[in-house]
């Protein structure tokens, strides 16, 4: 039973920025972009919407004609999610084309890519840091006062 449907080509990847996660999964489709049920158009704030088209406009509309890529993200703020999301958006495209398309495109996928930012495949390690003791913050120490 399971060999007579055809096995749906999918893959799922995600995208990190700070504390915020955007996980995408990509499969055969028209060409959808959802984030969170709702179209990459109305993700909010719209400042920054020109970031969250970045991969598409840098790649081209034809590359994400025939996949679609759903993508749930949760934790962080919207600044974050925004880079999440992109990020999430790049890194499900190359895998898919890795695992589904062919090897060549996917490199000049992804050179296009790193050359114009590294974050689009690459996430950044930065943490926020603990506040310790002794002080209002992480590095930071209270005031000394001698009399």
């Amino acid at each position: 039973m399971a060999d007579s449907k055809e096995k749906i080509q999918s893959v799922q990847v995600f995208g990190r920025k700070k504390t915020a996660t955007a996980v995408a999964y990509c499969k055969r489709g028209k060409g959808l972009v959802k984030v969170n049920g709702r179209p990459l158009e109305l993700v909010e704030p719209r400042a920054l919407q020109f970031k969250l088209q970045e991969p598409i406009l840098l790649l081209g509309k034809e590359r994400f004609a025939d996949i679609d890529i759903r993508i749930r993200v949760k934790g962080g703020g919207h600044v974050s999610q925004v880079y999440a999301i992109r990020q999430a958006l790049s890194k499900a495209l190359v895998a898919y084309y890795q695992k589904y398309v062919d090897e060549q495109s996917k490199q000049e996928i992804k050179n296009t890519l790193v050359q114009f930012d590294r974050s689009l495949l690459v996430a950044d390690p930065r943490r926020n840091e603990p506040k310790k003791f002794g002080g209002p913050g992480a590095r930071a120490r209270y005031q000394k006062s001698y009399r």
